[in-house]
């Protein structure tokens, strides 16, 4: 069968290669009895999966369970997987099948395989090569013929180094690893994605269409999806059921992105801004230190100033500082007193023999200045959203960082 054919048998929206590819590997092989391993965050898709290899295999016509291991406590999980017998432990009033007994001839999904117990992974480990087990209180042994299909969402060869999952398990299992990709890896697939959830939603609430506008697009997109598809689903039923205005801009969008998760993952870049490799912090420190040379070019000049009563000749030649006066500032021509040149002396009284009790070099001494970047930043802010009357997109322009980004800054800032 096709991946598309697949994709619409099981309602699978995308087209990522990555997903195309999970898809593939199930499809090839879903017609053999080998045990599988689904890798992939959580909400990433991984029970459908079991589902394409099951009801593309063999086994379709029997029957399918699963089974979330994180979810069983651990005093009851073999009595779950294996039975037990009547009187096996307290509360065991009568004798009861197991999962591999009821499942015989079909699969079993084994959700969240590095939950389980040390003792249950030995139990299952002999099923998986004999196909025996032994209920909980027996001492007879029982055979199954069960597909085992496992999962997780953590890395299973680090709980093996850990000693919290056995090794020769993991690779009984691992026999075909299929990694099913997280959502931020596929964002081509997220609009699609929630267009369809948001048709979904709105036609079972009967409730007006959901449209995005482009800057709302871009937010969707260049979010990280730490939930994968479980989030957004659930944040276009949000959407449907709460929102009045049925286009939805960024500013609304973001109010249910999580706030902790915006903090970390945020911000991102829109792909209509500058590819520049350049964070805030990095454009700030820049200015910062821009600033600080000027200041640092300023003092000299008014020591050389001070020293040789005007500013001397290589270092009005050499200096940017000074280049940039003479460009700067323009002489009042209606007062005769205001009229002065940078070349005269700041005080004609003073002589050049007095010019050592000042003990002045051309070396001015820095002074410690304040270097704190929310201050910094704050005020810059400031000054953009001034310049442009409060028109945040120019605003935003001018610091070269996104509207998202400015937006999240005045509201952390309190401007």
């Amino acid at each position: 069968m096709e991946v598309q054919e697949i994709k619409q048998r099981f309602g699978i929206i995308g087209n990522s290669p990555l997903l195309n590819r999970a898809i593939n590997i199930a499809n090839q092989v879903a017609p053999t009895d080998i045990s599988v391993l689904i890798t992939g965050e959580s909400g990433s898709g991984k029970e459908v999966f079991s589902h394409i290899i099951h009801q593309m295999s063999p086994r379709k016509h029997g029957p399918f369970i699963a089974v979330n291991c994180g979810a069983i406590p651990e005093g009851t999980i073999d009595s779950e997987l294996f039975g037990h017998e009547k009187g096996a432990y307290t509360g065991a009033v009568g004798e009861r099948k197991g999962y591999f007994e009821t499942v015989n001839g079909g699969t079993i999904f084994l959700d969240e395989i590095a939950e389980m117990p040390l003792g249950t992974q030995a139990r299952l480990l002999r099923v998986l090569e004999s196909g025996q087990y032994i209920r909980v209180g027996s001492s007879k042994v029982e055979k199954t013929n069960v597909r085992v299909i496992a999962a997780t969402n953590v890395d299973v060869y680090d709980a093996v180094k850990a000693g919290k999952f056995r090794e020769d398990l993991y690779y009984r299992l691992n026999t075909v690893p299929l990694k099913i990709p997280p959502l931020r890896e596929r964002k081509e697939d997220v609009f699609l994605l929630f267009r369809k959830f948001t048709s979904d939603f709105t036609d079972k609430y009967r409730s007006p269409p959901i449209q995005l506008d482009e800057e709302a697009q871009q937010v969707l997109i260049n979010y990280s999806w730490p939930g994968n598809v479980r989030q957004l689903k659930n944040m276009a039923e949000q959407l449907a059921v709460l929102e009045r205005d049925r286009v939805i801009t960024a500013p609304t969008l973001l109010t249910y992105i999580p706030h902790e998760a915006s903090r970390s993952n945020l911000p991102m870049r829109l792909d209509n801004q500058p590819k520049e490799d350049f964070s805030e912090r990095d454009i700030l420190y820049k200015v910062l230190f821009d600033m600080k040379r000027d200041m640092v070019e300023l003092k000299k000049l008014v020591a050389d100033i001070i020293e040789h009563g005007g500013v001397s000749t290589n270092y009005a030649n050499n200096s940017p500082a000074v280049t940039q006066l003479y460009r700067d500032i323009e002489l009042p021509t209606n007062n005769r007193e205001a009229q002065f040149t940078l070349q005269q002396p700041v005080n004609s009284n003073v002589s050049s023999n007095n010019n050592n009790d000042y003990n002045i070099t051309h070396e001015a001494e820095e002074v410690e200045e304040s270097l704190s970047l929310i201050e910094k930043e704050s005020d810059l802010i400031r000054k953009a959203l001034k310049k442009h009357k409060g028109k945040r997109k120019l605003a935003a322009n001018e610091l070269g960082i996104s509207e998202r980004t400015l937006y999240r800054k005045i509201k952390e800032l309190d401007l």
